[in-house]
């Protein structure tokens, strides 16, 4: 807990749910908190106690060709704001506008695919991660294998902090159902997005594999992405449509019920911090099957809260999703095992107390 207030710029890409999360939060705190998006974004839902600042971003696609502007900008508000800390991430675009500020101190927050797939796109994204680490102040993400790879390409090790974001554990949690027997048929569930990192086309691929043989299978396929004419083909050409439902995109409030009329949460991601969803299946006492990703081993175990296969291989996906059909009297355990997990790692209003340190360390080092 920090021992005064602080002025801080909350310097993000747009304004995603974990952007309103994080906002909402810290609304809630004696801090002064100025909001700095890059890209346009819908803001209508910002907090109030939170002021937006008006600069040269936020009015359209991020473009290498503006960084020149967007640093001259910044660097503007930050003498008409005169913060105590500049809160910064994802690390190559947002941390490096940050970083040619020169402004300190400078809190980096990795968003987890920054060091998980964008560290990798060529030599030039890699040195800018290597240039915007050895520059920051202080550094955090939500996953030990991020904190790993930041320290791989130049953070001071003893500069970090990590901390799983985490989920409303009052919001996600079981249902007074959860317990009783299940009965068939066995109902999937997925709400990872549609794009290329989060393998979505392998679950369905795998579930044609399944389905075909077991009519007494659904899953329940949430959200949307450039993915969706690749994903229903898939269906389609399988022959198995009929057994997915496709609710679109779910409000946050009303996620608890998908997870809660679910027998097992699927997660086939490709790249990932600490999968904030994962932590709403656990928390709502899902089993979880997911992809052997490092982030995702870092919570799931082996036939105790859930189960793993090997990332992209969508015949071993489809053998644990007919070993969860066939293991059906242990999937209130499993279950259970998931929301103690949920319990004691990712309650956000414990978990969100170490970003409040992270900013009380990130100051001290000014």
């Amino acid at each position: 807990m920090t021992t005064k207030p602080y002025k801080i710029i909350y310097f993000s890409m747009g304004y995603s749910p974990h952007d309103h999360r994080f906002l909402s939060t810290l609304a809630q705190t004696e801090h002064k908190v100025y909001f700095v998006q890059l890209q346009k974004a819908d803001n209508a839902n910002l907090p109030a106690e939170i002021e937006l600042m008006d600069w040269a971003g936020g009015k359209r696609e991020f473009r290498w060709v503006d960084v020149p502007n967007y640093v001259s900008s910044l660097k503007y508000l930050i003498a008409k704001i005169q913060p105590d800390i500049l809160h910064a991430g994802p690390i190559q675009t947002i941390g490096l506008i940050a970083v040619l500020t020169k402004f300190r101190p400078l809190l980096m927050m990795s968003w987890g695919f920054d060091l998980m797939e964008d560290v990798h796109r060529n030599i030039w994204w890699k040195k800018i991660t290597q240039y915007v680490l050895s520059k920051s102040t202080f550094f955090t993400s939500d996953a030990q294998i991020t904190r790993n790879n930041a320290v791989q390409y130049g953070m001071n090790p003893e500069k970090t902090i990590v901390f799983p974001w985490g989920v409303d554990l009052d919001h996600f949690k079981p249902t007074a159902t959860v317990g009783a027997q299940h009965v068939a048929p066995l109902q999937l569930f997925c709400n990872r997005s549609w794009e290329p990192r989060y393998g979505v086309d392998v679950l369905a691929k795998a579930f044609v594999l399944v389905a075909k043989s077991k009519p007494n299978i659904y899953l329940n396929l949430l959200g949307g992405g450039s993915q969706g004419d690749v994903i229903r083909r898939i269906f389609e050409d399988g022959g198995v449509i009929d057994q997915v439902q496709f609710p679109g995109y779910i409000p946050q409030k009303d996620l608890p019920h998908y997870y809660n009329e679910a027998d097992v949460y699927i997660s086939p991601s490709h790249v990932d911090g600490s999968s904030v969803s994962l932590m709403e299946a656990m928390g709502c006492a899902l089993p979880c099957l997911v992809s052997d990703i490092p982030a995702n081993k870092e919570w799931v175990l082996e036939e105790m809260n859930g189960w793993l296969f090997a990332d992209g291989d969508v015949n071993m996906l489809a053998e644990k999703i007919l070993h969860a059909m066939e293991n059906r009297d242990t999937l209130n355990e499993v279950g259970a095992n998931a929301r103690q997990v949920a319990e004691a790692r990712a309650d956000w209003q414990k978990n969100f107390q170490k970003l409040l340190s992270a900013y009380e360390l990130t100051a001290q080092l000014n």
